[in-house]
């Protein structure tokens, strides 16, 4: 049965609530400790049990880190970097232009100047050079650097790397593997296809955490000091946020700890970067995904791709200001350009029609630097994987997004193992490609084939799962603080939804070109200010515009607006429905 009887929201949801199981397990929570059925609902959802509720809200790096040496490679790895810094050899990191690739070579380029050593950073260029090492610069580096480590990328790159003899190769890495590896000296990644998958969660900034650990670890058998690796922690949050890995295990207390770390304001690069952004609260993962992270992006996508990684690994304060200063400016310059591709892109695939396992779209002159982004936004709205490509010269470069359940990286390396796709890759919620023009179409035909095969039909219901009901007279700033302690939220992890039944609006104004400002109570004199974010990509906006004293069912998740030194409960308000739905 649906939730609150909903079975077509107003942006064409079908609600779900807990089952039974879960409403037991959160009535037991409760009565084993002084904690709200509010926040107990979360905890059942994601599986917590009584005896665990202490360490998991509190999750430990001890508890949860594991031994780096389980990942193949990883030994030999941390031994050839220790001998390169030991032996002054010429070191250089190539590392891919995201957050991940930026995050993971800020570590290693602290790691190296806390051992007084300085590291070469080569970033490529999106559009000139494409993802990943490329056989020129990879050439060029060699003629004079000893060690090259590949950062975030590498694991595909058997020709590149290649052309880097005679200079040692160390890939870090998370993206899938194929049956066979580059022959370099050593590829650490936990999705290589000979590794068990128990840590497939990863992303290459962890993987790079994780090597460093077991550097440090070498140091102190030797008897030498090694450096605190607990500070750099901010650094393996945010690209475990912004690459969208999933927040289990190790990843949550990594993401748990660095929002600590973050909090410090110790890295320049941050503090600037979060000055800018006008942050005036403690950060969050929300804060990592959708203020830092696109940021931090946005030199890679449209400026200078190695702003990021030079921004994130600055001791200066001064240069960090003026990186943040041109990473904002190019992430403005992005949103005008996103704006430009996603009306087309969502033009072609509305007009293709949304039945299809994949939705698509492909444009003459999309910039590659925002198609990623653009079919973040097509997933969204679709409720299926979504693939965007940007054609140039007669060739398309593309990037998928994916849905839970749906692993699309794998179905783009089959198709490029196949050689429908020029090259092509991923992990399981978003991938690349590059495609010959002319076979677009018939490639993403295939592209749906291999996702239909993944069973897709028993996914495609747009669902909205909801935690709970709550009355507006019980929301106070102590129970959003209290439920904010099961974080930290995202993949695999999401932030707890919460449904407010029977409710009227008082308020609702249009704000900008997509915003909605609503103010609603249930009668009994609490109100709750709430806000939707491109609220009229759907009837949702305008229809609780026109409410006209209307009742309505509106959820969504709970926060805390921060303005001028006040505190007050916010709800980001996701779906909402006539409260006569049935």
């Amino acid at each position: 049965m649906p939730y609150l009887g909903v079975s077509k929201s107003l942006t064409g949801k079908y609600w779900t609530g807990p089952d039974h199981a879960v409403d037991l397990a959160a009535q037991a929570l409760m009565q084993n400790s002084e904690l709200p059925l509010a926040m107990c609902s979360v905890l059942a959802r994601l599986g917590v049990e009584a005896a665990e509720v202490e360490g998991y809200l509190n999750p430990l790096i001890k508890n949860f880190l594991p031994d780096p040496r389980g990942l193949l490679d990883m030994h030999k790895a941390a031994a050839r970097i220790l001998h390169a810094v030991s032996n002054k050899n010429r070191i250089a990191i190539f590392a891919d232009y995201d957050v991940d690739g930026a995050s993971s070579a800020a570590l290693l380029l602290t790691w190296f100047k806390a051992r007084g050593r300085t590291a070469t950073l080569y970033v490529p260029d999106r559009i000139d050079e494409g993802y990943g090492p490329n056989e020129p610069a990879m050439r060029q580096l060699s003629e004079t650097h000893d060690l090259i480590i590949c950062v975030d990328c590498g694991t595909s790159s058997h020709g590149p790397i290649a052309a880097a003899k005679p200079s040692d190769v160390i890939v870090l890495d998370h993206h899938l593997g194929a049956e066979t590896l580059p022959d370099c000296l050593a590829v650490v990644n936990p999705n290589r296809q000979d590794e068990t998958g128990a840590l497939s969660h990863l992303c290459a900034a962890a993987v790079v955490f994780l090597c460093l650990v077991e550097c440090n670890r070498l140091l102190r058998e030797q008897g030498t000091e090694a450096p605190d690796l607990m500070g750099y922690l901010d650094l393996v949050a945010l690209a475990t946020v912004a690459d969208v890995a999933p927040l289990i295990g190790v990843n949550r207390a990594f993401v748990h700890q660095g929002l600590k770390v973050m909090a410090r304001r110790a890295r320049p690069g941050l503090v600037a970067l979060s000055d800018i952004t006008k942050m005036q609260s403690a950060p969050k993962s929300h804060h990592l995904g959708f203020l830092l992270g696109p940021r931090i992006n946005a030199g890679g996508r449209v400026g200078q791709a190695d702003l990021g990684a030079r921004l994130l690994s600055t001791e200066d304060p001064q240069q960090a200001q003026k990186l943040a200063k041109q990473l904002d400016t190019f992430n403005a310059e992005r949103r005008q350009i996103e704006e430009d591709v996603r009306v087309k892109a969502l033009a072609q695939a509305e007009a293709r029609g949304f039945d299809a396992p994949l939705v698509w779209a492909a444009g003459e002159g999309w910039h590659p630097g925002v198609v990623g982004i653009v079919a973040s936004r097509l997933k969204d709205v679709a409720g299926r994987p979504a693939v965007v490509i940007g054609i140039e010269n007669g060739e398309g470069k593309g990037s998928g997004r994916s849905v839970n359940g749906i692993d699309l990286g794998a179905a783009v390396q089959n198709l490029a193992a196949q050689g429908v796709l020029k090259k092509g890759g991923g992990h399981k919620m978003a991938a690349g490609l590059s495609v010959a023009a002319e076979n677009i179409e018939s490639a993403m035909i295939q592209l749906g084939l291999l996702i239909q095969r993944q069973r897709w039909d028993e996914k495609s219901k747009p669902i909205l799962r909801i935690d709970s009901v709550l009355m507006p007279s019980a929301v106070t700033i102590e129970l959003v603080e209290t439920i904010e302690k099961a974080g930290p939220f995202g993949a695999a992890a999401p932030a707890p939804r919460f449904a407010f039944a029977d409710v009227v609006i008082t308020f609702a104004k249009k704000v900008g070109q997509n915003y909605l400002k609503v103010r609603f109570d249930d009668g009994l004199g609490v109100q709750i200010d709430a806000i939707a974010f491109d609220a009229f990509g759907s009837s949702l906006g305008q229809t609780l515009m026109q409410h006209r004293g209307r009742r309505f069912h509106l959820v969504g998740r709970l926060d805390l607006n921060e303005w001028q030194g006040r505190r007050s409960v916010q709800l980001h308000l996701e779906d909402a429905a006539l409260a006569t739905t049935s």
